[in-house]
Formats: structure tokens, C-alpha cells, sequence
């Protein structure tokens, strides 16, 4: 009764018809509708509650509540490393509507993913789509979260939400399932995520005749991709691995999770690194790693820079570029050492985008210019460092 009242409340015109059908087609219907109904919250530290309902797994969950403001690549996203440990809100409305790819390796590598996991903990967004309808779509944003373990949760004011974490800055928050148990907040920057995804062996890809010593912090799928299509044989080693071993010609140090300060064991060999004096380059955590390496500090951003859309200007040019991002902390520009300098600024807050070295062939990029997913404006950064080899 409870279920055909509220079936007649949302005026399902053809509930008799339903009912009529072959066996166990309206069985089928009502165990679709009850699994798209069942109830989720998402509860933020200051105690502000928004009610949704959920798709993907059953479960409640904790982390950090962040927001991105991409229209597309949700499949990127949850499997990007540098997601760990936070619940995902995106400002697009609508998820799920081209469903997600095959899990797929080409060279060791997923194709259509940036790792081989989800690492959010959670995403959230204001629609979801149980249809979905792509060439390459294997199966259903849901049915990928729920066989990951990963809770969605749909029917939420996105831009009520967001604008909250814009004037409050990024908080903690827990996504409660309704009748799964309640969990603690969860602050995952207080952990060294570092360690939890990055590579436990040394690991080997393509050839050529120059070889990259590539850091795993969490490094995206598409940043292997990037220097292999560059001809460059690739040694990705784990974030405390010590590589001065290794006959290399380049230093590349990858995107990660978490707060930087996490990573000593990283920036201690980078500064030996930069004591042999091969070039360097460093993408999202690996800029602020380097600067780091050279003296620098980095803070947390208020609520970070997660989007498609990121204007970044080369200090010294009037050149600007459209970038793809995903960060939480910031080098400070003030405290470079005398022989460093900003390479690119944000537009929208004067934040430092990257550094280099004045005289030496060290240089970072904020941004990730290998995209995926997002633009490729500055997929250059990889030819000028592999130039410098």
C-alpha cells in the first residue's frame, strides 16, 4: 500500500497497466524504482544537512567535500588519484548520462581510466541518469559504483551546496545511506595518502633512447601516456623510492593526494635530484613537491581549484591558457629562495600555477596539462621538458 500510494502521488499514469502485465514485469519495475528512492544524506561538519538519494553502493562514508565545476569525465575524475580520501560534488547537473568505458589496458595501462580504481570516496550531484547511451559505454554509472563500493547520491541542491563551500571553504562530510550505520568525520589530509596510491615496485614502460624516472605520488594514467607518446623510456617508482640508482636522463614527479607536508621522504630525494642537476619537471603535487625541494612552502587553498576552466598566464607574458586542475594546496610565491621564480599565475586568485629554476632545467606546472580529462592548451609542458633530456 505504501508503495502504490506513493507510486498514484507521483502521478504514474500507467499503475493499472503495470499491474496487468506479464508476470513479474511490475515486480521487476517496483524493485527499479525502490532501488532509484532509497534515501541518503550528506552531512557537512558545520552540521548542514542536504537530503538526496542514492545510487551505486549501499554504504555510509566520510571524507572531504570538494567541488569541480567540469561538465564532463566523471569517469576520469573517480579514478584520479588525487581524489582520494573526498566526496566529489559536481556543479554540472546531470551524471551518468553516456555510462562509463571498459576496463581496458593498453601498454600496462587502463585506457579509458586514470588508474585502475575509484579513489573518491563519494560523488554527488544534482541529477542522475538511469539511462545512458555512448558508443563505448560498457555498463551503468551505477552498476560501476556499486561493484567499486563507492555511494552516489542524487537529488541534491548542487549549487546551494557549492556556494556553501565557496563562502565556508572546503569541509569535512559524511554521506549517511538510510538504514546503513552512521560513521565519524574523516579528515584525510591528516594521512599520508601519497603512500596509499602510489606504486609498491618499480615498474617499466616503452622504450627509446632517453630515460624518465617518473615519481609516483598518484600519478594519472594519461602522464605515462604523455612521455610514452614522446618516445621516452618510463621507470615509474614508488613516492619514497630512491631513484640517484638509476641511470636517467629526466626527473618527472607526478600529481598526488593530500597535503604535501606528508611527502618528506619525496622531497628529500628530489633535493638530491636537483644536486645532480638533470632536468626536472613536477605536474600538480609535483610542483609543489619541487618547491618544496628548492625552500619554498605551500598552504591550503580555501576551497581549491577543481574545474576545466582555470586561466593561467606565463609570468612575464601576456599569454594565457585554459587548464584543467584538481588541488587543495598552493605554493606560496613569497617564500621561493632568490634563485627561483612563479612560471604561471591563476587569473582568478594570483595563485602560484608553477615554478623554475633561473638557470637550471627545473620547472613545474599547478595544472595538468595532460588533461583528461579537460583541454589540452598545454600539452607543451611535456615537449619542453622532453627537449630539455
Amino acid at each position: 500500500m505504501i508503495v502504490e500510494n506513493s507510486l498514484k502521488s507521483l502521478n504514474f499514469v500507467w499503475f493499472s497497466r503495470w499491474q496487468s502485465c506479464e508476470p513479474g514485469l511490475f515486480s521487476k519495475f517496483l524493485i527499479y524504482y525502490m532501488r532509484k528512492t532509497t534515501k541518503a544524506v550528506l552531512i557537512l561538519e558545520d552540521g548542514t544537512v542536504y537530503e538526496g538519494k542514492s545510487f551505486g553502493s549501499k554504504k555510509s562514508c566520510s571524507g572531504e567535500v570538494v567541488f569541480s565545476t567540469a561538465m564532463t569525465g566523471y569517469s576520469e575524475s573517480l579514478t584520479d588519484p588525487s581524489y582520494k580520501g573526498q566526496i566529489l560534488v559536481t556543479t554540472y547537473p546531470l551524471l551518468g548520462n553516456y555510462g562509463v568505458p571498459p576496463l581496458v589496458k593498453e601498454n600496462g595501462i587502463e585506457n579509458f581510466m586514470e588508474s585502475s580504481r575509484i579513489h573518491c570516496e563519494a560523488i554527488i550531484c544534482q541529477d542522475y541518469s538511469w539511462n545512458y547511451s555512448h558508443w563505448l559505454a560498457e555498463r551503468s554509472l551505477s552498476d560501476w559504483l556499486e561493484s567499486e563500493g563507492v555511494v552516489g547520491i542524487y537529488g541534491i541542491d548542487t549549487r546551494a551546496l557549492t556556494k556553501r563551500l565557496r563562502e565556508k571553504g572546503s569541509m569535512l562530510g559524511k554521506v549517511i545511506v538510510e538504514g546503513c550505520e552512521d560513521v565519524e568525520f574523516y579528515d584525510p589530509n591528516k594521512e599520508n595518502l601519497v603512500e596509499a596510491v602510489s606504486c609498491k615496485e618499480v615498474i617499466e614502460y616503452g622504450s627509446g633512447n632517453k630515460t624518465v624516472v617518473l615519481i609516483d605520488c598518484g600519478v594519472k594514467n594519461n602522464i605515462v601516456r604523455s612521455l610514452m607518446r614522446r618516445n621516452v623510456k618510463v621507470v615509474r617508482v614508488p613516492w619514497n623510492y630512491d631513484f640517484t640508482g638509476i641511470d636517467y636522463d629526466g626527473l618527472f614527479i607526478s600529481n598526488g593526494p593530500g597535503d604535501p607536508d606528508m611527502v618528506e621522504a619525496t622531497v628529500a630525494n628530489i633535493r638530491k635530484a636537483i644536486e645532480i642537476g638533470k632536468p626536472i619537471c613536477g605536474i600538480c603535487m609535483g610542483n609543489q613537491l619541487l618547491a618544496k625541494a628548492a625552500g619554498a612552502k605551500t598552504f591550503k587553498l580555501k576551497y581549491g581549484h577543481r574545474s576545466h576552466n582555470q586561466p593561467v598566464r606565463k609570468v612575464g607574458t601576456t599569454q594565457c591558457y585554459i587548464t584543467s586542475q584538481n588541488h587543495g594546496f598552493a605554493v606560496d610565491n613569497e617564500t621561493l629562495p632568490a634563485d627561483w621564480e612563479p612560471l604561471f599565475i591563476n587569473m582568478n586568485d594570483g595563485t602560484n600555477e608553477g615554478v623554475r629554476h633561473k638557470t637550471k632545467p627545473f620547472f613545474s606546472a599547478q595544472f595538468h596539462p595532460e588533461a583528461s580529462s579537460g583541454p589540452l592548451d598545454t600539452d607543451f609542458i611535456f615537449d619542453d621538458f622532453v627537449n630539455m633530456l
